[in-house]
Parts: C-alpha cells; sequence; structure tokens
C-alpha cells in the first residue's frame, strides 16, 4: 500500500510541477484551446471565405477580388495567433518563462501586422487609376515591389527589436561592407537608374514591339530591376540589361501611327519622257485615290522622277499606310506592288536592272 500512496503522491506532485512550472491540466487545456482555434482556422478557409470569395467574383470591380484574395493569408493566419495567445494566457507563466511567451506572441502579432500591410499594398493600386495613368503600368509595378521589400524590412525589423535586437547597430556594422559592395556593383545601379528612367520617360512597355539598334528586337515581356525580358520573332528569349536602352537608339515600333512605304523604281533608259510622266502619274493617282493610305501634311507622299543610275532612271516613290498593323502594312505593299508592275507594262516600259557593257576597239 505504501508503494502505491507513493507513487501516487509522486504522480500528483509531477503532474502539479508539469513543465517550466505549468501543471498538464493547464497544458491539456491550452491544447484543447489551440485545437479549437485551429478548427475554426477550417471554418473560415471553408466557408466564409469561399463564400466571400464567390460574392466578390460577381463583381466588376477588380478591386475587391485582388483584396480578398491578397488577404487569404493573413486571415487564416489569425486563428493561429489567437489560439496561442488565448491559450498561453490560461496558463499561468511566470519568470523568465512569462517574458519569452510574451515576446512570441508579440511576435505573431507583429509579423500578421506586416503580413496584412504587405498583402493590401498591390490590391491599393486599383483605386490609384490617375497614379498609374501618370507613372505608367510597368512603372507602379515597380513602386509596389519596393513597397512590398521595405514593408518586409521594417517587419523583420520590428519583430527583432521585440526580442531586444537592434537592427541600428548591425546597418552601420554594415556600412563598409555595404560600400565595398557598391564600388562592385556599379552596372546593377546603373541597369537599375535606367531602368526607372524607361518608365518614367515611358520609352516603352510590356507587350511592345522594339528595336534596339546593333543588340536585337522583339516584344517586350517583361520589365525587371536590372534588366528587360525580350521575346525576339523566332521565338527566343533576349535578357538585356537595361544600361544597353540609355547607350543605344530604341525604336519603339508599336507606337508607329502610319507605316511608311518608300521605294526606288527603276525603269530602263530607253523609257520615254511621255512613259515616265505617265507612269509618274498613274501610280500618284492610285496612291491619292486608295483607300490604304493616307494622305496629309503629316503624311506627305511623293512620286517623282529621282535620278539617272549607272544602269537605270530611278522613280522615288514615298506614301504612308492607314494602318498601323505589320501584317496589314505587308498586304498594301502587296497590292501596291502589283499595280505598280500593271502601270509600268501598260505603258509599255520595262523595269531596269543592273547591268555592264563591254566594248571593244578593234585596231
Amino acid at each position: 500500500m505504501n508503494v502505491l500512496e507513493n507513487f501516487k503522491n509522486l504522480f500528483i506532485e509531477i503532474w502539479q510541477q508539469g513543465i517550466a512550472g505549468i501543471n498538464f491540466t493547464q497544458i491539456g487545456v491550452g491544447i484543447v484551446i489551440f485545437l479549437l482555434f485551429l478548427l475554426l482556422r477550417g471554418l473560415i478557409s471553408n466557408f466564409i471565405l469561399k463564400r466571400l470569395q464567390n460574392y466578390v467574383d460577381k463583381t466588376t470591380n477588380k478591386f475587391d477580388d485582388a483584396l480578398v484574395k491578397a488577404s487569404t493569408g493573413p486571415i487564416k493566419f489569425l486563428p493561429i495567433v489567437l489560439g496561442i495567445f488565448v491559450a498561453s494566457s490560461y496558463m499561468e507563466f511566470d519568470g523568465k518563462m512569462l517574458v519569452f511567451v510574451d515576446n512570441i506572441n508579440r511576435s505573431l502579432i507583429t509579423i500578421l501586422i506586416f503580413w496584412l500591410i504587405h498583402q493590401i499594398v498591390e490590391p491599393l493600386t486599383y483605386l490609384i487609376r490617375r497614379v498609374e495613368e501618370l507613372l505608367s503600368k510597368d512603372l507602379l509595378n515597380w513602386v509596389v515591389k519596393a513597397n512590398k521589400i521595405l514593408i518586409i524590412f521594417f517587419g523583420f525589423a520590428a519583430t527583432l527589436d521585440i526580442w531586444g535586437i537592434k537592427i541600428a547597430p548591425i546597418i552601420a556594422g554594415l556600412g563598409l561592407f555595404g560600400v565595398a559592395v557598391a564600388l562592385g556593383a556599379q552596372d546593377l545601379f546603373k541597369n537599375l537608374i535606367s531602368g526607372v528612367l524607361v518608365l518614367v520617360e515611358k520609352r516603352f512597355k510590356i507587350g511592345d514591339w522594339i528595336y534596339v539598334e546593333g543588340i536585337t528586337e522583339g516584344i517586350v515581356e517583361r520589365i525587371g530591376f536590372r534588366s528587360t525580358v525580350i521575346r525576339k520573332f523566332d521565338k527566343s528569349i533576349a535578357t538585356i540589361p537595361n544600361s544597353s536602352f540609355a547607350e543605344n537608339a530604341v525604336v519603339n515600333i508599336s507606337e508607329t501611327t502610319n507605316w511608311r512605304i518608300s521605294w526606288i523604281i527603276t525603269l530602263q533608259y530607253n523609257s520615254t519622257i511621255d512613259q515616265l510622266k505617265n507612269i509618274r502619274d498613274q501610280i500618284e493617282k492610285y496612291i491619292e485615290n486608295n483607300k490604304d493610305f493616307k494622305i496629309g501634311d503629316d503624311t506627305e507622299h511623293a512620286v517623282r522622277i529621282d535620278k539617272f543610275s549607272d544602269s537605270s532612271i530611278d522613280l522615288y516613290v514615298r506614301c504612308f499606310t492607314k494602318t498601323n498593323e505589320w501584317g496589314e502594312w505587308l498586304k498594301v505593299k502587296e497590292r501596291l506592288a502589283v499595280e505598280v508592275k500593271k502601270i509600268v507594262e501598260s505603258n509599255g516600259a520595262s523595269f531596269a536592272f543592273p547591268s555592264t557593257s563591254i566594248y571593244v576597239e578593234k585596231n
């Protein structure tokens, strides 16, 4: 009997001592409380968030869709924070353990707050359309990314401060290292500044067809902090450092308002004056009366006898199409080429080609 009584007393003593001064009853209740909040998290995820998502899907406003999607993570994290807080509040900690648990709760709440702020930064851009028009969509995306990085940094600093770790001395200690890195990363900052200038000056945007003189030509797919990704017409990817756009001429072909046709039509030297004039007048009439071409002060056309070349009389043709689509421009060029050939042949003239005459003198 004494053995059983001793075992009972020892069991009760250990049960009451528990872990770190918290008896097993409080620990058990704390675990149950935490599990209840985990159950609440599941209910929020499976019912409240899904119904809220279904509701915002029916609206035409993009802000509420983005807001619900962005805040899903923090909302799911909230029951965990509450569960740990309520469970730890039920337990009677003391001394250093109380300080440790308090720091954990403060850290979790700080992480929750900064995470929520980090997530709602992007949805807020849907409310500032005027800023998007002023800065361009790509630059606004850069600003959003930069703000997110700053929020993460401040959240990290605030969490460290809770545990008594001051970030200011760490930053000061990294000062010399930062100078060394900056000297070695001049190209990085050069590309970064060039990328900002590209977006501020709105030289091009994602989806534009650009030509970088001496480098590449293609469709802009992404504008990053250091480089820009261009999809070339052979479907390969070209990653161009942003500094290249400051050092080389960039032609934004997508911004072309009216595509130009500029040709030299070579006619044989045996063409008569009447033939030349008729060909010139008929080509000009075709351009002026055809709906494919834009005639105006800012799109002046010209059909003129240009010069006498080595093997031909050159007729210069310049005009602008109404379309700004590359595929349609090719069709307009084709129709004009067919018409030019008809006009030349109907006037009894012929096209010239490079030729060389050799004269042999007889002694």
